[in-house]
């Protein structure tokens, strides 16, 4: 199973480097926040519908407040929050700037993972971690990244992010992750719409054109594709191993940007070396003690 998880993450992280790329010219055709909450609300719809084509709404039925608690929490720090920082501050940086700040958040889940879950970082996931980031810095140029309001609000909606995914890594000990999933994306919608409501900034949806609904359509697909991805990995192997793979997106982005723009350089070349290196070595390293899932219940 842990097989695949890490093929599951893989695609992820793939679907990541391409989604973070296309978002960029997706969010300048409308307000960020409408672009976020319709797109999110697509794929709620989505997830919802397949909850209840399986027949599943038992399994909501049998959840314990206090579960129903720490899935809004899911739904507020991973798909509100910081939804609305994400896109606010690709209006303000670059695909490349926003896609290398995002794949640093398994730093910060490495740290939360191993104080909250347990989770032992071995020395062979650090000296990947560092490839990856020796990679990116390679790509991106750390030179262009500058302190602004952009890069702050990105910061912020990794750091979220990482909360987050901790938070449904302990709930899928015992909850199937497409629960957690729906949970994110259908409480993240209700919490971006009071967020709109209260904020009187639900007008220009009356304004959105064909062409906008298409980029909604698409993104919201690679969207879909992305949490259902992510969170079917991420039951199978360590919420740190998964954050790690997900660094694979951010020069994913950067090539991207790279082929539209200027031809690959010496430095991107050797990046690409160094990325394999990472790959191989986040995971071809061997373990010798299955997944911890002794994590203290939730249920009330």
């Amino acid at each position: 199973m842990k097989n695949k998880g890490y093929i599951l993450v893989l695609t992820t992280a793939l679907i990541s480097g391409f989604s973070i790329f296309l978002n960029k010219f997706a969010v300048s055709l409308a307000s960020p926040y409408i672009f976020t909450f319709l797109k999110n609300t697509l794929v709620a719809l989505f997830l919802t519908a397949i909850i209840v084509a399986a027949r599943n709404i038992s399994l909501l039925k049998a959840l314990s407040k206090k579960q129903w608690l720490l899935l809004s929490a899911v739904g507020l720090m991973g798909g509100s929050i910081p939804f609305l920082m994400f896109f606010k501050g690709l209006t303000l940086t670059t695909a490349a700037e926003a896609s290398f700040i995002q794949k640093t958040m398994f730093i910060w889940i490495f740290i939360l993972a191993s104080v909250f879950l347990k989770e032992k970082i071995t020395r062979g996931y650090l000296l990947a971690g560092l490839a990856l980031i020796a990679a990116n810095v390679m790509l991106l140029n750390i030179s262009q990244i500058k302190p602004s309001w952009g890069t702050l609000l990105i910061f912020l909606a990794t750091v979220f992010w990482a909360i987050e995914n901790v938070i449904s890594k302990y709930l899928m000990a015992e909850l199937p992750a497409k629960i957690v999933v729906w949970a994110r994306m259908f409480f993240g919608s209700i919490f971006i719409l009071v967020f709109l409501a209260a904020t009187h900034q639900l007008a220009p949806i009356k304004e959105i054109n064909s062409s906008q609904i298409w980029w909604v359509i698409f993104t919201g697909v690679l969207l879909f594709g992305y949490v259902s991805s992510w969170y079917a990995g991420l039951k199978h192997i360590k919420v740190s191993e998964a954050a790690l793979i997900l660094m694979l997106g951010s020069p994913v982005t950067t090539i991207l940007a790279t082929v539209f723009n200027k031809p690959a350089s010496l430095a991107e070349y050797l990046s690409g070396l160094l990325i394999i290196l990472g790959i191989i070595l986040a995971l071809k390293i061997k373990r010798t003690k299955p997944i911890e899932k002794n994590y203290v219940s939730v249920r009330s």
